[in-house]
């Protein structure tokens, strides 16, 4: 999915994983990356096949192409994302608020990387990141803070995007469930 003005990379980093605690958290962090536009999600530090596994059967009914890692070390990565050019975004409810940011970030023309705490995040995350975003500074869901910064990021643009190689689409409706498959000549 290329989004309309968008030449730029966005990447989705998930720290602080506990497979044992945040698996359906975490799945729904890579879920909000890629329906809303996200080129890659990275699962930091831990790896835990049944969120990847999740997550590629979505891309493989839904469509879509998407870069997967998981158990990279998460400071080793936003320091390399550093050195090659990229910026790093951490969504806190400590940052700046992001209609005081978004604008610039938009602006920037580099990759960026998103930083999705699960537990406490360590003080490194803080500063290493070029922003600390806030969606608001009240205590929120991540995901919902994702898809917040995702939709103001792409300016609502990424609502009406489809996917490549979908072997379902829902045909929207007043009223019920309507899934069409695709006839794989037309993907």
């Amino acid at each position: 999915m290329e989004l309309r003005g968008h030449a730029s990379k966005i990447y989705v980093l998930r720290i602080g994983h506990r497979p044992g605690r945040d698996r359906r958290i975490t799945t729904h962090v890579a879920l909000v990356a890629r329906a809303f536009g996200a080129h890659g999600f990275v699962l930091g530090d831990v790896v835990d096949q049944r969120v990847v596994e999740s997550l590629s059967k979505v891309l493989k009914t839904w469509g879509g192409v998407m870069h997967v890692e998981q158990g990279v070390d998460s400071r080793k990565y936003v320091i390399e994302w550093r050195k090659r050019g990229g910026v790093v975004v951490h969504l806190t409810m400590y940052g700046v608020h992001i209609d005081e940011i978004i604008s610039e970030l938009r602006s920037l023309s580099k990759d960026i990387l998103i930083i999705v705490g699960a537990e406490k995040v360590p003080p490194f995350f803080y500063t290493e990141s070029d922003y600390n975003v806030a969606i608001g500074n009240q205590p929120h869901s991540e995901v919902a803070a994702l898809a917040i910064f995702l939709d103001r990021y792409y300016m609502g643009s990424e609502l009406y995007s489809t996917f490549k190689g979908a072997e379902l689409v829902i045909e929207p409706s007043h009223r019920g469930k309507k899934v069409v498959r695709v006839a794989k000549e037309n993907n």
